[in-house]
């Protein structure tokens, strides 16, 4: 029987959203689907950073990536939202603030 590999303080653990993290951003994402704006997601949790991606339709490219990225955290922020050509929309250490950038992205102007 093989020994357990010890623990390593150089190799980073996976990085996930916590529940309130999660209530935060599908509080915003259901107001989106109620609007017919988005209809699927997406978790991943990788060792650098987790995302959360929206997606219009399931078998495309994300329209948003919400992502956590905790190096991040004594910079400009851990959260950010980066759109579908890879531009950062926001970024930001308040998760809510961080994902108002979703929000004003669907006010129409109706005639």
């Amino acid at each position: 029987m093989d020994a357990p590999i010890p623990f390593s303080p150089h190799i980073p653990e996976q990085v996930n959203f916590d529940r309130r993290e999660l209530n935060t951003i599908l509080s915003v994402y259901g107001r989106m689907v109620a609007m017919g704006e988005w209809r699927d997601y997406g978790i991943s949790s990788l060792r650098e950073l987790a995302v959360f991606s929206v997606f219009r339709r399931t078998a495309e490219h994300p329209l948003y990536r919400i992502e956590k990225r905790p190096k991040m955290r004594q910079r400009q922020g851990m959260y950010s939202v980066v759109g579908m050509d890879g531009q950062i929309l926001r970024r930001g250490h308040d998760l809510a603030q961080v994902l108002r950038v979703l929000e004003k992205k669907t006010i129409r102007v109706i005639d």
